[in-house]
């Protein structure tokens, strides 16, 4: 995610929007029609339903739906972080009538789903990164700690006493956990969960010492006083906890690893139905209801441009598949 602040994001959502909407009638002028399916899209969802990208499809098939003219259907496919609903849709044509919503796991998959059918690197024309979903590090109210320093302090006098809880392995929680503690030099022991819940409720219970948890399942608990929040996992601080500081701010410059969501079609895709994808996306998320909603979630809408998402990906692809070559995970 770039390295701005919201009020700044929002501006540049807006500036981005309005050069979106003008192509229809740039093209128009230039005597070509923009690009419009001939049939209904299919919008895949590589997670079961309820969950965090099913909920974004399903917030962008409306909007697509008004612009484009066409029914939006979502469809699950859930299973092997995402790689099933991957699969389906890289083998489709690219004619902008099969598209595919997606997380952060695709840019280690390539490291731990070993034999995949396609190559992650090659197979997908990214359209946007939707939305991001930043973490916050949080801490069992009985740690004697208030600030990340503290914290790091306390962790070196008692190397691999402490636990902290993931939503799973090679998760965001897991993976940015694992970064924040490489650059501590810390040792501490993971305990990975099935999902972010019953891992907070043993940070709860006092189970795990701490947890990266996103804002959506840990505002709460932290407005409420029942956990301590340390740090937040974005460049900038963000509106619903102001008075959290960074990783950045505490001594990790550059520190930044967030859950997010993203808009992709198979590989080949025209350039023509690209910018009208990404122009659909930009007005999913002027949606006053839309952006309603991301915000429940505690979500920051983003809305990048082809370009600028398609080397997000390449980056990722190589940082976290470096991370967790590092960490030892194995294929599962």
């Amino acid at each position: 995610m770039p390295d701005i602040p919201p009020s700044l994001q929002r501006r540049a959502l807006a500036a981005a929007l309005a050069a979106a909407a003008a192509t229809p009638r740039r093209a128009a002028a230039q005597g070509a029609a923009p690009w419009a399916p001939t049939r209904p899209i299919r919008l895949i969802a590589g997670y079961p339903p309820g969950g965090g990208v099913d909920t974004t499809a399903r917030l962008l098939a409306g909007p697509f739906s008004t612009l484009l003219g066409q029914p939006v259907v979502v469809e699950n496919r859930p299973g092997a972080g995402g790689s099933l609903a991957g699969h389906e849709v890289a083998r489709a044509a690219p004619d902008g009538h099969t598209l595919f919503v997606d997380a952060s796991p695709q840019t280690v998959n390539h490291v731990l789903l070993k034999n995949l059918p396609f190559d992650y690197a090659t197979a997908f024309t990214p359209i946007s990164q939707v939305i991001v979903l930043p973490q916050i590090m949080i801490v069992h109210n009985g740690l004697p700690v208030r600030t990340l320093a503290e914290f790091v302090a306390y962790a070196k006098a008692r190397p691999g006493q402490l636990a902290y809880g993931s939503s799973g392995n090679a998760t965001a929680s897991h993976l940015g956990t694992e970064l924040f503690l490489r650059r501590a030099g810390l040792n501490v022991v993971h305990v990975p969960y099935r999902g972010g819940t019953p891992a907070l409720q043993d940070l709860l219970g006092g189970n795990v010492a701490f947890v990266f948890g996103t804002v959506s399942s840990s505002l709460q608990l932290a407005r409420e006083g029942r956990v301590r929040p340390l740090a937040v996992t974005t460049a900038q601080r963000i509106p619903p906890l102001l008075e959290v500081p960074t990783f950045a701010e505490q001594g990790f410059p550059g520190y930044e690893l967030n859950e997010w969501n993203g808009l992709f079609a198979p590989a080949g895709l025209p350039a023509p139905i690209v910018a009208r994808l990404h122009q659909a996306v930009l007005a999913a998320l002027a949606d006053p209801v839309v952006r309603q909603r991301i915000e429940a979630l505690g979500a920051i809408p983003v809305g990048s441009d082809p370009a600028s998402f398609a080397r997000f990906m390449t980056e990722q692809r190589e940082a976290m598949g470096r991370l967790v070559r590092e960490i030892g995970l194995e294929a599962g």
